[in-house]
């Protein structure tokens, strides 16, 4: 389902999101999730993960730290805001990276 919000005088961002599969091979633990959260809070866009019925904030650590999200779960990644499409690609490679 896709959300309309007026930003700015003229410009209208509609929410947009993709789903991925986790890569990194130990899951979300403190330090990926930290480093996520740096990715996120790069962006003036709203962003959020969300898995099964949770759905957090990218930029808030406990809440990132709550979803439990180990290598291999499905997660959706929605952004709404001027540069959601950037965020959401590079949430993405940070996500999908084996390293």
């Amino acid at each position: 389902m896709e959300h309309e919000t007026q930003v700015k005088k003229g410009e209208v961002h509609k929410m947009i999101s993709k789903r991925i599969t986790i890569k990194i091979p130990t899951g979300l633990e403190a330090r990926p999730v930290a480093l996520l959260v740096q990715v996120a809070s790069q962006y003036e866009s709203n962003i959020y993960v969300e898995i099964q019925e949770k759905k957090v904030n990218a930029k808030s650590i406990m809440g990132m730290m709550s979803l439990g999200i180990v290598e291999g779960e499905k997660v959706t990644i929605s952004a709404k805001g001027p540069d959601e499409a950037k965020a959401i690609e590079n949430i993405e490679k940070y996500l999908t990276s084996e390293a």
